[in-house]
């Protein structure tokens, strides 16, 4: 009797390496990797046993100030079903023994550092000291890996990006930063609505704007939450008060009180609009627990996402 042929598995397609040697900002990925990115991440999340021994042998150094269960778990996740494993390390980098020291240590041991951190220039003097890739988790000025997965969720929900619309509604933080730079490249209208004296960064949205005239997307700015959610296709908004700004949370809250996510804001967006948000959330604050338990919710498919829009750069990085 004849015996059955099995037909190989197709192998596991890879884009060429990143040009940056670090991702510490949304824009050292390049349009184009951003897009590669995306479709590798569809294929990760597809397709997870073409890609399980990809990063065999790699190791990461996972540096965390802030606490975390989203990022600490699909960084290790990642890495972990990739055929890699990981190193965690708590605390403030550069506490015990200078930053530049430490750096120079991990770069021995492990292929790359991911950090989250309190701020931007602890992971600038990492990527200065290290001689592996720089990875950012998070940032008081960026948060990189959560705009990934963020776009690969309206992607997957909506398919082509350019036209779409985005709206955020709450403090001009890191989030909405690497929003509203993702959406300006990719040619999504982003409207942001905060309250006055929290506004993003005008050095972020120079940059934005810049973007927005090469692509074609549209870039609103406002103080009314109403004006930005108006038929959107996402509805996004963050907590009002970060790790750091504890001492400012009373008056946060009433300040941002008119940003509220609600079932009433929710429905000035297009009836077939989703709703986002990082996690975690203070339901009763930023959203309403029926927005963030409703079906136009897709919360939990962006944590999940947060995993495979992960794999996806560590293979762009270290693969």
């Amino acid at each position: 009797m004849a015996s059955l042929k099995v037909a190989p598995r197709p192998a596991a397609k890879v884009p060429a390496r990143m040009a940056a040697s670090d991702f510490i900002s949304d824009l050292d990925l390049s349009n184009e990797e951003l897009l590669q990115l995306l479709d590798l991440a569809q294929q990760v999340k597809s397709h997870p046993a073409r890609y399980a021994h990809s990063l065999s042998g790699r190791y990461l150094s996972l540096l965390f100030e802030k606490p975390s269960l989203r990022t600490r778990f699909t960084f290790e996740l990642a890495i972990k079903q990739l055929g890699g494993d990981s190193v965690l390390s708590t605390g403030i980098i550069g506490d015990r023994e200078p930053l530049k020291d430490m750096a120079r240590n991990l770069d021995r041991w492990t292929n790359a550092i991911v950090a989250r951190t309190f701020s931007q220039k602890t992971l600038e003097e990492l990527a200065k000291w290290s001689g592996v890739p720089v990875i950012n988790a998070l940032s008081d000025r960026f948060h990189p890996c959560q705009a990934l997965a963020d776009v690969m969720t309206i992607k997957e929900r909506f398919g082509d990006l350019r036209g779409l619309k985005l709206a955020f509604a709450g403090d001009g933080n890191n989030v909405a930063h690497s929003l509203m730079l993702s959406a300006a490249r990719l040619g999504m209208d982003f409207a942001l609505a905060s309250p006055e004296g929290y506004e993003a960064d005008a050095e972020i949205v120079a940059q934005a704007k810049a973007l927005a005239a090469v692509s074609g997307a549209d870039l609103t700015l406002t103080n009314n939450p109403v004006e930005a959610v108006s038929s959107a296709h996402a509805v996004y908004t963050d907590v009002w008060t970060s790790m750091g700004q504890e001492k400012e949370a009373e008056q946060r809250r009433k300040d941002f009180q008119p940003f509220q996510v609600n079932e009433s804001l929710l429905a000035q967006a297009r009836p077939d609009a989703i709703f986002l948000h990082c996690l975690p959330a203070k339901r009763g604050e930023e959203v309403t627990d029926g927005v963030i338990e409703s079906s136009q919710s897709a919360v939990f498919d962006q944590a999940e996402n947060r995993l495979h829009a992960q794999k996806a750069l560590l293979l762009m990085m270290l693969g």
